[in-house]
């Protein structure tokens, strides 16, 4: 709902969103306490503005807008940037404790850089806030903003139409409130705590990861580019002449796996739910699209909107217990298992929705991400522009059918590293309400709901790991 106001010499700004009573709410509520705007407390830049120069050999992880998610950094799909543009960068050269905030894409994303980021750089799509005054900790300030007291003024200062951007001087003009030393380090406390059992859960996943690979035994050491076929063992067997299809490495794999005692082809075991189905447009869904997977097979976000606003692409139904994987070659590691809580969402087309009866969820993750059938999945990936693995030759994959022992060992872990994630975004929920308690009411009252809160997620810790 929009407002009535006097716009004069308020940020020259005549838009109307920019006015929403909302979003004066929450300003009304920010400024009847102490406050000081960014400016005041940090120093912010942005990322290197010249095209990055990549280098697969370097260990220096570049940033992005895609990268900082809740106060977690998700580096999936980030790549690294070349040691000598790193040296010849000193102003975006990331700091332990620097807030990254993105300024493109899904804008006021924030985390703050520990050891495990570093060394690290980044691109001009994020902004770089460095405290200099001790009264602010990073993860307290990162926690407000990514509150609704946060989210709501990199909204509102967001500018543009073709790609909207939250630019370095608006940055600086979010106001901060000022809480007690003791508030800061207990929220902080919180935030550390939840992302050291998400380094936790994905021990778990690696641990699930080497079961497989111990199990399976198959190596992908072939790295020889040349393979010489007569027509009827290339095009006239499977209609594909691209070269790289026939790949050494690839027909090693399957021959391996041909080696394992029990194996079989995707569409013989594994049920593949392809049905298109339009959302209604009054009716609102969540949506779940390749940015919302994180590297461990979780659903870490979607989208929630009514059925006409979501994308033509919108048109799977997803449920409890399958497994979605990506088509789309670049992309193929962004697996998941659904769980309770996108129960019903729908999911792009750009996701095979996948059950069985033979395999467990967990394990179909850890299979499906494995090397082995990553390589065979970008084996059968074809198209120009947009490159993807067909309907066809996914079915005809032949993959390994595991024993139950070792798909219970392998669904342990995983189930155990679901839990701790699930625990980890507990804690950030609760950090980012207790804040928002802190303002609205006072400090007394969002310590004693951290209380609370803090011992139920030690009691559920008990119970289920």
């Amino acid at each position: 709902m929009l407002s009535k106001i006097n716009i004069d010499n308020l940020d020259f700004r005549i838009d109307s969103e920019y006015f929403l009573k909302y979003y004066l709410s929450l300003e009304a509520k920010l400024d009847k306490i102490n406050i000081n705007k960014i400016s005041d407390f940090a120093y912010v830049t942005d990322g290197i503005h010249t095209s990055i120069i990549f280098d697969d050999n370097s260990n220096i992880n570049l940033l992005s807008a895609k990268s900082p998610k809740n106060n977690i950094f998700d580096l999936s799909g980030n790549k690294c940037i070349s040691k000598n543009q790193h040296i010849e960068n000193p102003r975006t050269r990331l700091q332990k404790n620097d807030i990254i905030i993105s300024t493109v894409g899904t804008i006021g994303n924030v985390a703050v850089v520990d050891e495990s980021i570093l060394p690290a750089n980044c691109d001009r799509h994020v902004g770089i806030i460095r405290i200099k005054n001790s009264n602010y900790l990073p993860y307290y300030v990162s926690t407000i903003l990514n509150s609704k007291y946060g989210k709501f003024q990199s909204n509102r200062y967001t500018t543009g139409n073709v790609q909207p951007n939250l630019f370095l001087d608006k940055i600086r003009l979010i106001k901060i409130p000022y809480i007690s030393n003791y508030f800061q380090i207990t929220i902080t406390d919180f935030v550390k705590k939840a992302i050291s059992l998400l380094y936790e859960a994905k021990n778990k996943y690696k641990k699930a990861e080497q079961i497989l690979i111990d199990e399976l035994n198959i190596k992908i050491e072939n790295d020889n580019n040349i393979n010489i076929k007569s027509f009827n063992n290339s095009f006239g067997n499977s209609g594909r002449l691209d070269a790289e299809y026939y790949l050494p490495k690839y027909e090693d794999l399957q021959k391996n796996i041909c080696k394992y005692p029990k194996k079989g082809n995707i569409c013989s075991i594994i049920t593949l739910q392809d049905k298109n189905i339009t959302p209604k447009d009054n009716r609102k869904y969540k949506y779940i699209e390749l940015a919302n997977i994180d590297n461990i097979g979780n659903v870490i976000d979607c989208t929630e909107d009514f059925g006409a606003n979501l994308p033509t692409r919108a048109r799977r139904i997803v449920h409890t217990g399958d497994v979605i994987i990506s088509s789309i070659e670049g992309s193929l590691n962004k697996c998941a298992v659904i769980t309770e809580e996108f129960d019903g969402a729908f999911c792009s087309t750009g996701f095979f929705v996948i059950k069985s009866g033979i395999f467990t969820a967990e394990t179909l993750l850890v299979l499906f991400k494995s090397e082995v059938l990553q390589n065979l999945m970008k084996k059968g990936c074809s198209g120009t522009i947009l490159t993807a693995i067909s309907k066809e030759e996914f079915e005809k994959i032949c993959i390994p059918i595991l024993n139950d022992n070792i798909q219970q060992k392998i669904t342990c872990y995983i189930k155990q590293s679901k839990l701790l994630y699930n625990q980890s975004k507990l804690l950030l929920e609760v950090a980012k309400k207790s804040v928002e308690i802190a303002i609205e009411q006072n400090e007394d009252s969002a310590l004693k709901y951290l209380e609370e809160k803090n011992n139920e997620i030690l009691n559920l810790n008990k119970e289920v790991i």
